[in-house]
């Protein structure tokens, strides 16, 4: 069967794997084939390979000495991957406990695993973990180029939200300045600040601030970020009428924010504001608050109204992007 492929020639062969492999995007389950003089080398995600590189159908065959978690457990888990920390799901303790182990004796590279024991809580938006396997709930990640630095237990992070936080970053412009009021570890203020933009970026979480600055660090752009632990209300006095960009990206609460982001907010400016509401009506709320918060003062557009990932069942996790406009 025909699966996405990096075609490269043999000469580069090595280094895009390399390459690829740092993004975990090589497809372990599939070899990579030789076939006229080009390597085919199968990804998980055709969308997230790097633009300069080309990716094809080829029927690349599955390999046969990989063990996977399922072979062990007789079922097909279900879990995610943070670098060497491997998530689970499960309110059984012994179907987690079960997992674990098949996760350990399987080809999955998993340092850690841990078992979600709490739902996200309290203003930092953090959870507690059972560790199932090994004794540090800290990854890195790489995502779309970039690394970042994160411990589960201390900081929130959703490796699913990758697509969309690269969606936002390829609308950023060179010597544009955005903020990112709810930035967590950085995951998208760093790729903003790699595009060119200036960045001040925010977080109540002050061990996530210390993680944003490592990871500026790491990807080589801590001189166009300023991060400020703090509430954003406050550090918004030394910003007003600044930003060409603002990230809203607080599900539940955000709109609460806006008037704080209108605050921010240039002459020309584009919201991302991040909501969860029901399917009957995904973005009206967002849309009202956004156009309470501004006008008259602005002109408010919708540019973008996009539904991120299914939060509960009847309930979106959605984003409305609005440029505003001053009059």
């Amino acid at each position: 069967m025909a699966v996405p492929c990096v075609r490269v020639s043999v000469e580069d062969g090595e280094a895009t794997r390399r390459r690829l492999a740092d993004d975990d995007l090589v497809d372990d389950a599939h070899e990579i084939t030789g076939e006229a003089g080009d390597l085919y080398i199968p990804v998980t995600d055709a969308d997230a390979v790097p633009d300069d590189l080309s990716v094809v159908d080829f029927d690349a065959p599955e390999r046969r000495t990989q063990t996977n978690p399922a072979d062990l457990l007789g079922y097909e888990p279900t879990y995610e991957r943070l670098g060497d920390v491997v998530i689970v799901d499960e309110d059984d303790p012994e179907r987690a406990r079960d997992i674990a182990d098949a996760l350990v004796e399987s080809d999955v590279r998993a340092e850690t695993v841990v078992d979600r024991a709490s739902k996200i809580k309290g203003e930092t938006r953090v959870r507690d973990w059972d560790v199932l396997v090994g004794d540090s709930t800290e990854a890195v990640h790489r995502e779309y180029g970039h690394e970042f630095a994160v411990d589960i237990a201390e900081v929130y992070f959703s490796p699913r939200l990758a697509t969309e936080r690269h969606r936002v970053v390829e609308q950023v412009s060179e010597g544009e300045r955005a903020f990112d009021m709810f930035a967590g570890v950085g995951p998208y203020a760093v790729p903003m600040a790699s595009a060119g933009a200036e960045v001040v970026a925010t977080d109540i979480n002050e061990t996530a601030i210390e993680y944003l600055r490592e990871n500026a660090a790491r990807n080589g752009v801590a001189d166009r970020i300023t991060a400020v632990a703090g509430d954003v209300r406050e550090v918004a006095e030394d910003y007003e009428g600044w930003a060409d960009r603002v990230v809203m990206n607080l599900p539940h609460t955000a709109s609460d924010f806006l008037d704080t982001a209108v605050e921010l907010a240039g002459d020309d400016c584009v919201l991302h504001l991040y909501d969860i509401q029901h399917e009957d009506d995904p973005f009206g709320p967002a849309e009202r608050a956004i156009r309470d918060a501004a006008e008259p003062e602005y002109d408010v557009t919708i540019e973008t109204r996009r539904e991120v990932r299914s939060y509960a069942p009847h309930e979106l996790n959605v984003v409305v992007d609005a440029r505003l406009t001053r009059r």
